[in-house]
């Protein structure tokens, strides 16, 4: 592990994070580790792991966190809040820093992938033919305008990312 540049700390991020909905009892967390003990995302990946994320977070290494996947990883089992004696809700808490990484620009590439569908359909697949199988059997039409979640995604910074992505896809296929 590097060390820590103090000069990029970023005391406000502690702040942040704790404005963000699911990170407001980040304080509380006294490294015990039992979170990341719990973690089942942590015994395939060592670099994943909950205190470390919490600790980094109250140091202010906002771009360390930001910019890696440890907070894309979690799977939100929420074993490790379950088990947190201090009531740290962890699995919340990766979501607040989720949103804040979303808020900045900083979207982990599986996931943009992902939103990039969900832009171009209004879900994460192509109504395509399915229309007329569901009509064959009696069910309503799955509708395919997908402006509302276009809004979505644009009041959220999401569509930014979406958009480069079908960018790019597309100047790919010519």
């Amino acid at each position: 592990m590097s060390t820590i540049d103090t000069e990029k700390l970023d005391m406000s991020f502690v702040e942040e994070v704790k404005n963000t909905p699911g990170g407001e009892l980040i304080t509380r967390c006294f490294a015990c580790g039992t979170c990341a003990a719990s973690c089942p995302v942590r015994e395939f990946d060592e670099k994943f792991n909950p205190r470390r994320i919490i600790h980094m977070v109250l140091l202010g290494m906002r771009d360390e966190v930001l910019q890696s996947d440890f907070v894309w990883l979690c799977s939100g089992c929420a074993a490790c809040q379950e088990r947190c004696p201090q009531g740290v809700t962890i699995t919340d808490l990766m979501m607040a820093l989720k949103n804040i990484a979303v808020k900045h620009g900083i979207v982990h590439n599986a996931f943009a992938m992902q939103a990039a569908e969900v832009y171009r359909y209004g879900r994460l697949y192509e109504v395509g033919d399915l229309n007329d199988r569901r009509e064959k059997i009696g069910l309503p039409r799955i509708p395919e305008e997908p402006e509302q979640i276009r809004q979505i995604l644009d009041d959220t910074g999401v569509g930014e990312v979406a958009k480069k992505i079908i960018g790019e896809q597309e100047s790919g296929n010519e």
